[in-house]
């Protein structure tokens, strides 16, 4: 009987360095294969094979948004922005809305944008839309704006519809004017107005 208890007593000793080891060893592997497992999953970045076939880093649908100084405020958003090399931004589909203090609104859209100046300035192209609360809905090929203020330009002419009919003019300058900062549409380089009598 003394022989089993002393069986009985070693085993149990075993155990008791064993089996923490086993749990020590079961836990490491644990932490190594969470380790092991793909990190991009929380980057902001996730690669993608685009253009040339080359993988890039790029985030899908981003958003930016900012007030300037007379508090109008300023959003953009896209399907996705690649980083470049020389620290601009590609980005696809974007959609930019300018929301004035006094209630009036000017959105762009664009399939092309390059986000410039330390982001500061976009160039839209492939076809810009331009579509203001008082009325105005226009189209040129390339845009220039600001991003941390109301100021943006066309690089070429621009057509459409107003509150008054048909427009075409060389070219367009979207601005803020006199101390109010209240934001005006100038047309430039031969407007052309056909008048559509209002019903």
């Amino acid at each position: 009987m003394a022989r089993g208890d002393g069986l009985y007593s070693r085993v149990i000793a075993w155990l008791k360095i064993l089996l923490p080891l086993a749990a020590l060893v079961l836990l490491s592997t644990l932490f190594l294969l969470s380790r092991s497992a793909d990190q991009t999953l929380n980057m902001p970045y996730a690669g993608d094979r685009i253009g040339d076939g080359t993988n890039r880093e790029q985030v899908s649908a981003p958003y930016f948004a900012g007030t300037t100084d007379n508090g109008d405020m300023l959003t953009l958003t896209a399907r996705t922005a690649v980083p470049e090399s020389d620290g601009e931004i590609r980005a696809e589909d974007l959609t930019a809305r300018m929301r004035m203090t006094s209630g009036s609104e000017i959105n762009l859209t664009a399939l092309h944008a390059i986000v410039r100046g330390g982001g500061t300035w976009a160039d839209l192209t492939g076809g810009v839309r331009i579509e203001s609360s008082t009325g105005y809905v226009l189209m040129t090929e390339n845009l220039g704006t600001a991003v941390d203020r109301i100021e943006a330009e066309s690089g070429g002419p621009v057509q459409g519809e107003g509150p008054l009919g048909t427009l075409e003019a060389g070219k367009m300058r979207i601005e803020t004017v006199g101390e109010g900062g209240d934001v005006q549409l100038l047309f430039t380089d031969g407007v052309k107005l056909v008048y559509t009598p209002q019903d």
